[in-house]
This record gives C-alpha cells, structure tokens and sequence, in this order.
C-alpha cells in the first residue's frame, strides 16, 4: 500500500463497518491537546475562552444535554410525574393513619375505628401499588427511548463527520460509547432517575409533615441537613471523575480486543497469542481497578450518608422520648413524626446511592456529547450549486496544493494541475507516495485542498453538496470492503434501490456470479465479517459489482485488479472495459499491463505530474515511466 493511502482509511468502510473515536482525536477537533487539556500551538484566545466553557459546562451539567431528548416525550413524562406525585401522596398518608390508631384506637370504643382505618388502609395501598407500577413502567419505557435516539443520533452524526476525523480514530472506543456508555446513562435516566424522584418527593413530604407534627424535633433534622448534603455534593463529583475515568479505562479496553479480534489471523500466524493476552489482561486489569475505585467511593459515600442520617434519627428518637414523658406531645404524635424522620431518613439514603449511579452517567454523557459536538471539516455550503444535468464527468484540477492533517510538514500535492474530458479513461501511475490516492481522496472531497481549485463538469466541488458530488461516483478501493451481510446486500450497498435482477446483473459482469453460486445460499449468503469467506479477488470482484451497480458517470478505480490472479484480472479487465466505455474513469496502477488500454497515462511522483503521454510516447521519451515499465515488463 502506499504511503499517501497510508494517511487515510476509505471513507465508506469508516463510517460503514466501524465508527472510531478516540478522546485524542476529540481534542484535536476542539483545539484541546491529547487528554491532557493543553491547546495546540494554533489555538487563539477564542480558542482558549471556547475551550474553558466546553470544560465548565461539561462538568457542572453534563446530564442536561439530555433535556431534548426527555421533551420529546413530555406526554408521557407528565404521566409519569402524575403516578409518582399519587404514589408519594399514598405513602405519606400511612403515618397519620398510625397515629391516629396509636393515640385512639386501642381501647374496647377505638375497635369500629381501626375496622374503618384498616379498610380505609387497603384502598391507599392499592392506590401506591398501581401508581408505582405505572411510574416503573412509564420511567423506563422513557429511559429505553431516550437511549435508543441517543444511540441512532450519535451514529448519524458520526457518519456525517469528515474522513479526517477518522485518521487518528479506533472502532473500539466508539462501540463502547455506543454501547457501555448508553447503557450507564439509560441506567441513570431509567431506574436510577426513577428511585431519585420518588425519594426527593419522599423526602420534601416527609420534612413538611414533620415540620407539622412538631416543629420543635423537626428543627434538630433542619440542623442535620447540611452535614449531609455537604459530603453529598463533594463525594459527588469524585465519584464522576471515577466514573469517567473507569469508562475510559474500558473504552481502552474495548479498542484493544476490537483490533485484536479483527487481526486474529496474523496474531495467531505470528505465534503472538501470549503477547496479546498479555497485553489485554492489562487493560483489562487497569479497567477493573479504575470501575474497583469507583465502587470504593460510591461505597464510602453511601456509609457517610447512612450514619449521618440515622444518627440523627437517634437523637431525634431521644428528645422526642423526653417529650412523651413530659406529656408535651402524644406517643402517636411521636410514632408519627418517627414514621417520617425515618421515610426522610430512608430517602435521603437512598438518594445518596442513587447519586452515585447519576455521577457515573453524568461522566459516560461526557463522552457521549463530546461526540456529537464535534464539527465536520467537510459540510455541505449554505447555498450549494447544483452540478449540470445530463452529468457530463469532466474533472479539473487547477494548481492544487494539499497537505494530510497529520502530516502538516509533508506536502502530498505540489501545486498540481490535471485536466480530464468526459469519457476520457486515464491512468495515474508512479512510485508510492507519489500522491496519486490523494487525488481521489480530493475529487470525493474527503479534504479540502490547500491551495487550488478542483472541478466537477466546470462547479468547483467546494460550492457542492458532498453527497450530490459524491453520488456522480463509484469508487473501487484498493482494500475491498465487505460487510458482514448476505452477497446481495453487499453489491446493492452501491446503490439501495436496486431490483435483485439488477444485482445479479452487475455480479454477472463483474464476473462474480461464478463463485456466487457455489455458495451456499447464492446470492443469500451471508460473507463473513470483512468477508472472511471468501479470497482477495472474490471480495475484489464483489467490491466491483457494487461500482458497476452504481452506474454513476465517473469511474474511480484505486488498484482495482490487484487481488486478482492472472485469470480473473482477464476476467475483471473485460468486465472494466465494459463498464468504462459510457463514462469518465480514473485508473491508479502500479500493475502497468493494466494501464494499456487508457487514452492518457499520468506519470506522479513527490505531489506533482512529471509526465503525461499514451504508453509508447512515453516509454520512448525514457523517464519515470520507461524506468518503472522495464522493471516490470522484464520482471515479468
């Protein structure tokens, strides 16, 4: 592979088959410095202001990114308020029941009172099991749908982020944000929200009714609050730190087992089985201990929490005794407010743990959200230009001048200048790193150029939607892409709307179908993940059947037949020919036998065109090209 394909990876399989991340690359996107928080050399005081307020806002309300997606369900989380208000309402009434039967009920006259009181009893406990069963059933539902628009928004936006992005991205830090980081928030905004509601209800209920009952006891717990909502928000925002640090942690992980399992092959043929263990047992281990400290400070907390709070029902349990014996309040008075100092008590503990889980997906929406913050490099204009109808295929590239983001020293064009007609078939040939991938990489408008201007049919391509401009193509990569899916679906992925007639046909012309049918299921077939079923020129054939299925009027071919042995490279040449007679085409070879046929060859090397020419012109004028041709056909 050369070395300018080196600097990217091909756009559709990124976005396809694997949407990678990396906390660096997000940084990178916001002028922030790999995971360290320093801005890069470029960066301006805007750029410092900008990054202080993403860093300020992410850390007090992280989880208030999710509010549009909650009101898109405000119907059904009105009801869910409503069943958790009933709920909260039924459960405060119990104490006032028990005082009333403590204070009145046992005696031969209170007998018809608790018979009524008990009836009355079973009514409001219907009430709370029915309004709890909604509240469960309404709060999750509501949790599982706001995971599931987060998962579907967070991998539109990242199929929209520019191929750049995905240059310094691993697959398996997005599936794990994709996946583990969903799944903490939709624990947070499902169950954990849920408890936390009816708890702070609870707890506001439960302090009102004891303000009523005796104002007196009620000011000793008013006292205790602060002790405990001091640790509460303090513990809190380690415990977040923890908790993003562990999702990192796993991400890591993940990321690693992810290229592992994808280079099974290699790692087994180079006997590296113990090393790669090794390495992920590590991560593995260093995720456990970042999730084991996380524990250990949600645990500490839930302790502090616990013994404040009980410890101030004790005391409370102690003056109040003191006050029964002096006749200041009546024992059911004192079981009353009991009742609600321990609901206040329970709630307040509860709420402490719940808290815990809320840091932990404060800290996975982070990452989550720093996502879809990221901007494209490459958008469509406000106002795009539409490109000519008919498509005619004409490209120009007018002194362009390009530079990979991560390579800022190294220019891969040097003020290029490349004219090619509609139907004209051209070959760009020359050594590796000559910068002829790069050139397809420009006119899908992966990047933008540098300096210059690159053309379609006479619009430059920068004043176009990309996905119009992107659609006039059909693009054969050097490293075939095939999805775990069925041959079918894999030929149609150049074109959704095709009729299973229309596939078949391209297959046939891709000389594809002979395989095809061998297969199990034919067509049906499902290939494998990256098609580990079938050869290098199975999957090459397949990867041009998709082109040939796309018909779009320009024809890029990126080492197209380099998979293919002797016999089907005749095969695949012949179904070429066919497929480039009607329209524009760009061959890239180092195989020159398979550059003989073209109008033009276009000699590169180091970013800039040293020769242009049919085959015998320029092997008779002796350059890069007549070199390059005698090693070869010699060779051979």
């Amino acid at each position: 592979m050369t070395s300018d394909k080196r600097q990217t990876t091909d756009s559709q399989a990124s976005q396809a088959s694997a949407i990678a991340l990396s906390l660096d690359a997000i940084a990178a996107t916001e002028n922030v410095g790999p995971r360290t928080g320093t801005l890069r050399a470029d960066a301006g005081p805007g750029d410092v202001e900008e990054v202080e307020a993403v860093v300020k806002r992410s850390r007090l309300k992280p989880l208030l990114a999710l509010a549009p997606y909650v009101g898109r369900y405000r119907g059904r989380a009105a009801l869910a308020t409503i069943a958790l208000v009933v709920a909260a309402v039924t459960t405060l009434v119990v104490p006032m029941a028990v005082r009333r039967l403590i204070d009145f009920g046992f005696s031969a006259e209170g007998i018809e009172l608790i018979n009524s009181y008990f009836s009355v009893m079973l009514g409001v406990v219907a009430v709370l099991a029915v309004a709890s069963a909604a509240r469960y059933y309404l709060v999750m539902t509501i949790g599982e749908r706001i995971v599931a628009d987060v998962r579907r928004d967070v991998f539109a936006h990242l199929t929209a982020l520019s191929p750049s992005f995905f240059d310094t991205a691993r697959s398996g830090e997005l599936i794990s944000r994709l996946t583990a980081d969903t799944t903490q928030i939709k624990s947070a905004v499902g169950a954990s929200v849920s408890i936390a509601l009816r708890n702070m209800l609870l707890f506001v209920g439960a302090i009102g009714m004891m303000v009523v009952s005796s104002p007196r006891l009620s000011g000793f717990v008013l006292a205790a609050i602060p002790l405990i909502v001091i640790p509460l928000v303090a513990f809190g925002r380690w415990v977040r730190r923890l908790s993003r640090n562990a999702q990192d942690t796993l991400a890591d992980a993940s990321a690693f087992a992810s290229e592992l399992v994808g280079a099974m092959r290699t790692v087994q043929a180079y006997t590296n089985e113990r090393v790669a263990n090794a390495r992920f047992g590590a991560e593995v281990e260093c995720s456990y201990e970042a999730a084991r400290s996380s524990t250990q400070a949600r645990a500490l907390l839930t302790a502090i929490i616990i013994f404040i709070v009980f410890a101030s029902v004790v005391a409370i349990l102690w003056v109040g005794s003191h006050d029964v014996a002096s006749g200041a309040m009546t024992p059911g008075r004192l079981g009353q407010f009991i009742l609600y100092a321990a609901f206040a008590a329970s709630s307040l503990g509860q709420l402490s743990e719940v808290w815990g889980e809320v840091s932990a997906a404060s800290g996975a929406a982070e990452r989550l959200f720093e996502i879809l913050r990221v901007k494209p490099d490459i958008a469509a204009p406000v106002a795009p230009k539409a490109l000519p109808v008919p498509v005619r295929g004409e490209v120009t590239f007018d002194n362009v001048s390009f530079v990979y983001p991560g390579r800022p020293d190294h220019l891969a064009l040097n003020n290029l200048s490349l004219s090619i007609k509609a139907g004209e078939k051209v070959a760009i040939v020359g050594p590796s790193g000559a910068g002829k991938s790069t050139l397809f990489h420009l006119l899908l408008r992966f990047y933008d150029p540098k300096a210059g201007t690159i053309s379609f049919d006479g619009v430059p391509v920068a004043a176009v939607d990309p996905r119009e401009l992107r659609e006039r193509m059909a693009l054969v990569p050097q490293d075939s892409v095939i999805f775990a899916a069925t041959a079918r679906d894999n030929i149609r992925f150049g074109r959704d709307d095709a009729g299973d007639a229309d596939v078949e046909r391209a297959a046939q012309q891709a000389h594809a179908t002979e395989f095809i049918t061998r297969l199990p299921q034919r067509f049906d077939t499902k290939l494998g993940e990256r098609g580990v079923t079938l050869s290098g020129g199975q999957r090459q054939r397949i990867a041009i059947a998709r082109a040939i299925l796309r018909d779009a009027p320009l024809l890029l071919l990126d080492e197209a037949t380099s998979a293919l042995d002797a016999e089907s490279e005749v095969l695949v040449q012949t179904a070429l020919q066919q497929a480039m007679r009607s329209r524009t085409t760009l061959v890239i070879a180092h195989r020159l036998a398979t550059v003989l046929s073209c109008d033009r060859i276009v000699v590169m090397d180091n970013g800039r065109i040293v020769e242009q020419g049919t085959h015998a012109q320029l092997v008779a004028r002796g350059g890069l090209y007549a070199r390059l041709a005698k090693l070869q056909f010699e060779a051979a």
